[in-house]
């Protein structure tokens, strides 16, 4: 529609004209207030001379006052010393009226091409059909213009239907005949599992599958919050799946969902006379699934590389598809694992380590025979009793005693023999295969003698002992660390203190570790961080929790609270509690041999950190609302 301006006032016409060869020339051109405008309507400044641009809305005047009027500015158009002069107009023109107009303006106009009329004007607003949308008394006379925003605002308003997945899409049947999608090839290995509690063990098992060669679906690489895609999904499965493993526990089997997806891979079964079909595979105990409560699962609870394999074998005996010559892995499995990941940075981080290095260590171990006859069950009370870690091996034992301290030791109960003395370090890398003692035979009787002289130290510190599944356990007792007592630690100029005891939910937690001797890739004892409950009842012991469920739960309720600086500043506590004033912890393997264990914490550094804020400090981590439910009385302090 070509438009004469006619509903535009002047200053809305100049308005249009700045849109307009803004538009054209890809420039902004600054507009003013009304007023006299000295030969100019819009400026577009620069560092080498001005763009003057003027508009003239002459269309009920004409040419001939068109001109006259671009005859009386001629002074005020050559005042102007401009670069670049331009005149738009409602005015129709022929290109001799151009010229004419063109003396009248002076030297100021480049062109007569630089002359906008009324068809110009229109030219412009076709090629920039957004420029006309935004003046209002244009389009409210133009039927097409309306019609075409009334149409796009309508479609703006519905929902688009976004474009399939491609990994769901090379799935989905063809659009043609029905025949097409019977014969559509059963090729896929589809996972039915729910999200978000099942896409760790998806992310795991897909590539694994795909490396061997089968083509795998899980909807945790096509599915977002939101995305509408179950149809597409239940006919991909229904056309296109050779196998459904089933993740199989009670949470998944409870989501509707994975419900709907059995109900079409039990329909599926059935139709192709697989019973098959669907295989199992159990994370956990639990129901069984109905409508396949016969079938048997595979077993991915006493570990998930175990049920892979059987997995892998099921699927080769029950011939599933699969190009063991081609096989891909989808590169988006890996990177949706990671989409959540805490992201790194290319900086060094010290970090404290839960190690304790070794420092020193005897030179030799020694290896001890009965001279005669001798009592297994006299030897093994007399070791009981003897203070010192001693394992028996054969006939005899072995131990970091001299013979003098064994002749004293001992003498009770017979004379012993020194068969055999020999480095540790020998003893440790090569065993004694003459007396039946291999390599890795030796390495586990010199880490429970090293545990045994551990438990020594620490009863005879007066620590609280509790066996745990795989070790014992010592914990803060109360005379080492009363209730509510702060225990410093830390270098001097920078001493902080933690608690090892406290009361919280009516029962009193006691820190403690669990040592673990290790000779790889150095000597050291690695601490495990344990928390024992007793419950309050008004003494400094409190009273025994023999029930490990009780304690476990004690443990998720109370300690969920306490952050890593809280760990870590417990552990420096409780290792300042062991070792006193001393820079080290001497564990007794003899009453003349010591091994000597620094009593600070192995720093390691880490080559990259993350971008994981910390803000925080000790303290203030410390008197968090869920740090024990008891912060006012469980805050950690700097101490002066």
């Amino acid at each position: 529609m070509a438009h004469d301006f006619s509903p535009l006032s002047p200053s809305e016409f100049e308005d249009l004209t700045r849109d307009l060869l803004g538009q054209e020339l890809g420039i902004r051109f600054e507009a003013f207030t009304d007023g006299p405008d000295d030969g100019m309507d819009g400026r577009h400044a620069a560092a080498d001379g001005a763009v003057i641009l003027q508009a003239k809305h002459y269309r009920r005047s004409g040419f001939s006052k068109l001109k006259a009027k671009m005859k009386q500015e001629r002074s005020s158009i050559d005042a102007l010393n401009c670069k670049r002069y331009l005149l738009a107009t409602s005015v129709a023109l022929t290109p001799a009226n151009k010229t004419k107009l063109a003396a009248e303006i002076g030297p100021a106009l480049k062109s007569s091409g630089d002359i906008f009329g009324l068809e110009d004007m229109n030219a412009l607003l076709r090629k920039f059909p957004q420029v006309e949308a935004s003046h209002p008394k244009l389009w409210q006379q133009s039927g097409a213009v309306l019609k075409t925003m009334i149409t796009d605002a309508i479609a703006d308003a519905i929902p688009k239907p976004a474009p399939v997945p491609p990994m769901l899409a090379t799935l989905l049947p063809s659009a043609t005949a029905a025949t097409a999608v019977e014969q559509a090839e059963r090729d896929t290995v589809f996972i039915i599992k729910s999200s978000p509690i099942d896409d760790e063990f998806a992310l795991w098992l897909a590539p694994k599958l795909e490396a061997e060669g089968y083509h795998v679906f899980a909807d945790v690489l096509t599915l977002e919050p939101g995305d509408r895609w179950r149809r597409e999904i239940n006919q991909a499965l229904e056309h296109r799946a050779a196998k459904v493993l089933l993740v199989s526990r009670d949470a998944t089997l409870a989501d509707p969902l994975v419900q709907d997806d059995i109900d079409i891979a039990i329909d599926v079964a059935n139709r192709r006379s697989d019973q098959r079909f669907i295989l199992p595979l159990r994370l956990e105990a639990g129901r069984k699934v109905k409508g396949i409560g016969d079938t048997v699962a595979i077993d991915f609870v006493r570990g998930w590389g175990e049920g892979l394999m059987s997995l892998l074998d099921a699927l080769r005996r029950q011939k599933v598809p699969r190009n063991p010559h081609a096989a891909s892995i989808n590169p988006n499995w890996e990177l949706f694992r990671r989409r959540g990941a805490v992201p790194l940075i290319d900086q060094p981080e010290r970090l404290t380590s839960n190690w304790l290095r070794i420092t020193e260590a005897p030179d030799e171990i020694n290896y001890y025979e009965p001279r005669g006859a001798s009592d297994p069950d006299q030897l093994k009370r007399a070791f009981a009793r003897y203070p010192y870690p001693t394992a028996i091996q054969g006939r005899g034992f072995l131990s970091f005693a001299s013979q003098g301290e064994i002749d004293e030791a001992f003498e009770e109960i017979g004379r012993f023999r020194l068969e055999r003395s020999m480095p540790v370090l020998t003893f440790l890398e090569e065993g004694v295969p003459e007396l039946g003692i291999e390599r890795q035979v030796a390495s586990n009787l010199l880490i429970v003698m090293i545990k045994e002289a551990w438990f020594d130290f620490c009863r005879i510190r007066g620590l609280i002992e509790y066996s745990y599944s795989n070790s014992l356990g010592f914990h803060a007792s109360p005379a080492l660390a009363p209730t509510g007592t702060r225990i410093p630690w830390g270098k001097q100029g920078d001493r902080r203190s933690s608690m090892l005891r406290n009361i919280a939910k009516g029962h009193i937690w006691q820190y403690g570790v669990t040592a673990l001797p290790a000779t790889w890739p150095f000597w050291h004892l690695k601490l495990k961080a344990r928390v024992l409950f007793a419950a309050d009842n008004g003494t400094a012991e409190g009273l025994a929790i023999d029930d490990p469920k009780k304690m476990h739960k004690l443990r998720r309720s109370i300690c969920k609270g306490w952050r890593n600086k809280q760990w870590h500043g417990r552990m420096l506590a409780f290792l300042e509690m062991l070792s006193g004033d001393s820079a080290y912890i001497r564990l007794r393997l003899s009453a003349e041999r010591d091994l000597v264990v620094d009593a600070s914490p192995i720093l390691f550094t880490s080559p990259v950190s993350t971008m994981l804020p910390d803000v925080t400090d000790a303290d203030d981590e410390e008197t968090d609302v869920s740090t024990l439910g008891r912060p006012e009385s469980d805050d950690e302090e700097t101490e002066a």
